[in-house]
């Protein structure tokens, strides 16, 4: 932030526009508009209300001018700042602030940033990058306005990634790192003792651990050697680094784990529910290794019902500020790919120590619940607990005990399966959609490689831990609203010390789904005989669940589930909470997950603020700028998922090259259909070039291709059989043509 620019006598850049003031008009406009949408001001809502009375760049100089008047105050991810009228401009409002957004670099150097509600991308020339990659979150200063913005990256306020693959090059007294394809624009500093047995011209990963900003090379430090790593192994590795995710944690990390004390004081344990001699059960996946979610059950002696949802208490362990707290703020969530996870939290935490393991004592945060006999709730404590799991279930398990009627607590399972069951039709009347979208899951060999695909169905013991979830994260969410909460029209309380102070909270909201979209849906529902309307989004769901019922082993079932889905707007976490769409929820958070989602760790700090157990004072910008962190990271965290899955289907697939399958028509696109073979669920295309011996045109509103010559039609979800031409790991693509018949 440079004070020059705002002085007068100072000459604009050569190629620099000099901007004009606004008229005072412009600014009171922008300003009374800004009044209006009060705390909810950012870009993204301020330019849909003015482009239609103002151009992009006259709305951007109000902005500059309203600023520096002292009136506003721009931050982080466009949100505008209202200041009080009566309040003496300071130097830094009148300090012109600058625009924030994320940086995609190209090839070449130059590089866009996308800047929340602007229409059009910022072009930063190659000479005014200074540093930044693609993905990187930057302040941009605006040089040059018009029909293709300008501007000048001046600050890199979150790396998008910090481990990179390359070479490293071993000098007499220091060495260095150039990373593959020149990802980053310089090289890094290696000190000897961070090379962590690597040698001359091997191939590593380095973990940046200092930018140093005043201009100076990074400093890194070797994570992995690469030699002799299968290529499979490799490229699971590069998928996570590529989207922003270490593979290893840095040493400051493990210095502070090492500190951890595995031992539980009695003193800890005095100040909590003692749950260690009541019916504590864990249900997991087979293969789980971190379990922070359990289930306690007993009857009381009123003759109610008591459920307990038990959540590993990580916040006892990773303290604010600390070097693993801000790792597991960074990283924000685990990814789990095919083969491997990439965890959030470090193995000694997620494995061991905060994992809700059978036969030992945990700490644990509780939603706990009293029912009478007809499963209403009567009443509702949130506490910290320590609890003594006595069983470790598979969901296979506990599937095979619901259908048998026999096994390990039998009573007590069929009973929560009841009262999920309950829970759970309550949550439909509400109007819930029910997506139950089946999942792929790979067979590996002992080297990874994808020996088959089988279908991950969800049955009732999956339900059954997902139903008593969502009732915990609601009534924590409305407990972080400071609402009463209510059931049957009975008032519930909570055991919880007065709240001593407002407080923000964070909450995980779901929009209401895109009309257009919506209408899309409609159309394609319609070629499969659906006709349906969509009266109002905001009573979309009803009309959903009854399409999907119908729908239920059909051939098109996949594809209009993906395409419902799609018609959804992204989850996100905020401060700032509009519900939950699609869980038909007003108030929804979370809170089950803390071992892999930091999200859930920020409730539980918060919970304890709300408990009156900490008198931290909580910052609503950090809070939401720590939410929108989480919500980004959960997006590469999919993406980095995606990308896997379709890695490993390339793999199984290469020794099937030739094979002929059945499948549907999941994606029309102007250069060809998707299709999903039905025997192995996996996604390849086929181009119109290996369609037929014409053309064809895209029809975009019908989704789909038209013969030029034979009027030959392809739609979503039509039946076609395909021969699968080649599976290339490097292009990520697997091609197919249409065979005749």
């Amino acid at each position: 932030m440079s004070k020059s620019r705002n002085n007068k006598k100072q000459k604009p850049r050569k190629g620099e526009r000099k901007p004009a003031r606004p008229a005072s008009g412009d600014a009171q406009y922008i300003l009374s508009v800004i009044k209006t949408l009060g705390r909810e001001a950012n870009l993204k809502k301020l330019f849909p209300a003015v482009l239609k009375k103002m151009k992009q760049e006259e709305i951007i100089l109000a902005l500059y001018e309203l600023e520096r008047q002292g009136l506003i105050k721009m931050q982080q991810k466009g949100e505008i700042k209202l200041i009080h009228a009566k309040r003496a401009p300071t130097d830094e409002h009148r300090t012109t602030k600058f625009l924030f957004g994320i940086a995609d670099v190209t090839k070449t150097g130059s590089a866009y940033v996308e800047v929340e509600g602007m229409d059009k991308d910022i072009y930063i020339p190659n000479r005014a990058v200074h540093g930044a990659m693609g993905g990187d979150a930057v302040k941009v200063r605006m040089t040059m306005f018009g029909r293709r913005p300008e501007g000048e990256i001046v600050e890199i306020v979150k790396r998008s990634q910090d481990s990179f693959a390359g070479r490293v090059e071993v000098l007499e007294k220091f060495a260095f790192f150039v990373a593959d394809n020149r990802v980053l624009s310089t090289d890094v500093f290696v000190p000897l003792t961070s090379l962590n047995g690597a040698k001359n011209d091997d191939r590593v990963i380095v973990r940046i651990t200092d930018w140093n900003k005043d201009g100076k090379k990074p400093i890194g430090e070797v994570a992995e050697l690469l030699s002799g790593k299968t290529s499979s192994d490799l490229d699971m590795k590069l998928i996570l680094i590529s989207n922003g995710f270490s593979i290893d944690f840095p040493s400051a990390v493990y210095k502070e784990l090492d500190k951890v004390s595995e031992q539980i004081p009695q003193s800890e344990i005095d100040k909590r529910l003692d749950f260690r001699d009541v019916l504590t059960m864990t249900i997991d996946p087979v293969d789980a290794k971190d379990f922070d979610d359990a289930i306690s059950y007993r009857k009381l002696p009123n003759g109610k019902h008591e459920i307990g949802v038990h959540i590993a208490d990580v916040a006892h362990y990773i303290h604010e500020g600390s070097a693993l707290d801000k790792e597991a703020e960074r990283r924000a969530t685990s990814v789990y790919l095919p083969d491997r996870v990439c965890p959030m939290l470090p193995e000694k935490l997620s494995n061991v120590l905060c994992s809700l393991r059978p036969n030992e004592d945990k700490l644990t945060f509780a939603a706990i619940f009293e029912m009478d006999e007809q499963f209403n709730i009567t009443h509702s404590t949130i506490a910290r607990t320590v609890i003594h799991s006595r069983r470790r279930f598979t969901y296979e398990e506990v599937q095979e005990v619901l259908e048998t009627g026999q096994g390990d607590h039998v009573e007590e399972l069929q009973l929560l399966d009841k009262i999920a069951k309950t829970i759970r039709a309550k949550r439909m009347k509400n109007g819930a959609i029910a997506f139950e979208k089946d999942e792929i899951r790979f067979k590996l060999d002992e080297t990874g490689k994808p020996i088959g695909i089988v279908l991950k169905t969800r049955k009732d013991a999956h339900l059954l831990v997902e139903d008593f979830m969502l009732l915990a994260n609601e009534t924590v969410a409305k407990f972080g609203s400071r609402l009463p909460t209510k059931s049957n029209n009975k008032e519930e309380t909570t055991q919880a010390k007065p709240v001593k102070r407002a407080s923000p909270f964070v909450y995980r909201i779901h929009d209401t789904p895109d009309p257009q979209k919506l209408e899309t849906f409609s159309a394609v529902a319609a070629r499969f005989g659906y006709h349906i309307k969509f009266e109002d989004p905001k009573h979309a769901a009803e009309t959903f669940n009854t399409l999907l019922k119908k729908v239920i082993g059909k051939p098109e079932q996949n594809v209009l589930e993906t395409m419902a889905i799609r018609s959804m707007a992204k989850a996100a976490y905020t401060t700032a909470n509009i519900g939950h769409y699609g869980l038909a929820m007003e108030y929804y958070t979370h809170f089950t997950s803390p071992i892999r989602r930091y999200p859930d760790v920020l409730v539980h700090r918060l919970l304890e603020h709300l408990l009156g157990e900490s008198d931290v004072i909580i910052d609503k910008e950090d809070l939401e700028s720590r939410c929108k962190n989480s919500s980004l990271m959960e997006r590469k965290a999919m993406d980095a998922e995606r990308e896997a899955v379709k890695y490993k289907q390339i793999e199984y697939l290469q020794d099937k090259i030739g094979g002929e399958f059945e499948g549907v028509i999941t994606g029309v696109i102007a250069r060809g259909i998707f299709v999903e073979m039905a025997e192995n669920k996996c996604e390849g295309m086929v181009s119109t070039e290996l369609m037929g011996d014409e053309d064809f045109m895209f029809e975009e509103k019908n989704v789909r291709l038209v013969g030029t010559r034979s009027r030959k039609k392809y739609d979503l979800g039509d039946k076609v059989k395909v021969k699968i031409v080649s599976a290339d790991i490097i292009l990520r693509r697997i091609d197919l043509e249409l065979v005749q018949e």
